[in-house]
């Protein structure tokens, strides 16, 4: 892995000029071939010096090929703008003038050989492209070069995708970043590393970020319903293309599919790196709570739960109504319990808990990871619903969405349960309305950046 960092590029150069002079040329020179044939044409020894001017052409072509190929990877400019050993010339490209620029991640493969990573670098800089970090990804055939670029905004990212093309980049894939990227690779390895360390919810999340725009998908050894589900891994993992397979800790699989650009074997070894720094920690949730006091005057704990909780989950199952658990877990009131291991364990997500000032709990709130989206669960028990507990605990779910970087939320129900859709209405958010087969489905789009610091909520902040 390289990190390099570029100065400033300049100006890419007119290319529609030489195009119409080219055009221009090609047309005098038919003319001229055409004036000349009808000319030589009629005299004795006419197709003789046609065809010896064919040939003649044809090697002044060939050398013409050949001398631009040996000249392509000419050392870039130095500071003033003209090569080693050679003059400036008149039509060198200018300093880049200040403008709007964007920044852009892009990836490339290239061959490993001698001057295919610095012709990359001078097509680049002629469009007015700088270069921030480059990493590379040695490969079996090639070498994947992975850039941050600071691009001007004028220039599409079609033309850039061409460009890199023209220069002998192939599978180019481009993704706009904003100002997070600008970390370097090692500091934020370093820092997702001790998000994992913190939390073992952050796993999912941090490989999702490690690895760019990706679906991850913990898939357990065990169903809900008890059954084996033969979900499992190597201890090393599999990579395939797209694929990647890695052991979860916990039991099971967990899986990362990249459709759009295939895993090197530099991120497997990331992944699995993460993977296996989970595995030693074993399970751990952070621990903190935070006192409120609601506007009857009693006062509850939030909290994060996990598998800890069971027990007192199930009990506060038992004092639900059906109706209550139906709202919640759309299925028979009955498999409502075989329900709660799944969603206290960390892997699959995070877990707020309120309890009384006795330790009774009485609601819980469940963020999810669902692949490449993120839900929002409630449940509330009869006895303390109506008091704002629900609507405190999914602002503070969004808040924890927002942290890791989601850019959406969504939350099943149905129509009939109000206090759900009221509850988020007041997140004040842009909200989609699906209705599916009599369930509705509301979306929160936060429009989030991706978040790179290790989330402080206020939970976390023990105010005792």
């Amino acid at each position: 892995m390289t990190d390099v960092t570029s100065a400033k590029s300049a100006h890419r150069p007119h290319h529609w000029r030489r195009d119409v002079i080219e055009l221009a040329a090609l047309f005098t020179a038919v003319a001229v071939a055409d004036a000349i044939a009808n000319l030589i044409g009629h005299q004795p020894d006419g197709p003789y010096l046609l065809v010896a001017s064919a040939v003649a052409l044809t090697a002044t072509a060939a050398f013409h090929t050949w001398w631009a190929r040996r000249h392509s990877h000419a050392p870039p400019p130095d500071a003033t703008g003209t090569e080693a050993g050679v003059a400036p010339v008149a039509d060198a490209p200018s300093p880049a003038a200040p403008g709007e620029t964007v920044l852009w991640r892009m990836r490339t493969t290239v061959r490993d050989v001698p001057g295919s990573l610095a012709a990359l670098c001078t097509v680049l800089a002629r469009h007015g492209i700088d270069i921030l970090t480059l990493q590379t990804h040695p490969l079996a055939r090639g070498t994947v070069d992975e850039f941050l670029l600071r691009v001007p905004a004028s220039l599409p990212a079609r033309e850039l995708s061409r460009a890199v093309a023209d220069a002998g980049g192939s599978s180019t894939w481009t993704e706009r970043a904003d100002a997070h990227d600008l970390v370097d690779a090692p500091t934020r390895v370093l820092g997702l590393a001790t998000r994992t360390a913190l939390d073992a919810a952050e796993l999912p999340l941090a490989l999702r970020q490690l690895l760019g725009r990706c679906t991850i998908h913990s898939l357990p050894a065990v169903s809900v319903t008890g059954r084996a589900t033969g979900e499992t891994a190597p201890v090393e993992g599999v990579l395939e293309e797209t694929v990647m397979r890695l052991r979860d800790p916990s039991g099971g699989a967990i899986t990362v599919e990249r459709p759009y650009l295939p895993f090197t074997p530099t991120e497997f070894a990331r992944a699995r790196a993460l993977v296996e720094l989970d595995a030693r920690l074993g399970p751990r949730v952070p621990r903190g709570e935070q006192v409120l006091r609601l506007p009857e005057g009693d006062e509850i704990t939030v909290r994060r739960a996990d598998r800890g909780d069971l027990d007192a989950a199930v009990e506060m199952h038992g004092r639900c109504s059906e109706g209550t658990l139906r709202l919640r877990y759309h299925g028979p009131v009955r498999d409502a319990d075989r329900y709660l291991d799944h969603l206290l364990s960390p892997r699959f997500g995070r877990t707020l808990a309120v309890q009384t000032a006795s330790g009774r709990l009485v609601a819980l709130g469940h963020l999810l990871w669902d692949g490449d989206e993120t839900e929002v669960a409630l449940l509330v028990e009869d006895e303390w619903q109506r008091r704002g507990i629900g609507s405190e605990l999914l602002a503070r779910l969004v808040a924890l969405a927002v942290e890791a970087g989601c850019e959406n939320v969504y939350a099943v129900t149905q129509a009939s349960n109000t206090g759900m859709v009221a509850a988020m209405r007041a997140l004040s958010l842009p909200l989609d309305y699906q209705i599916e087969e009599g369930t509705l489905v509301i979306t929160a789009r936060l429009a989030a950046p991706r978040a790179r610091s290790l989330p402080q909520s206020p939970y976390e902040q023990a105010e005792r």
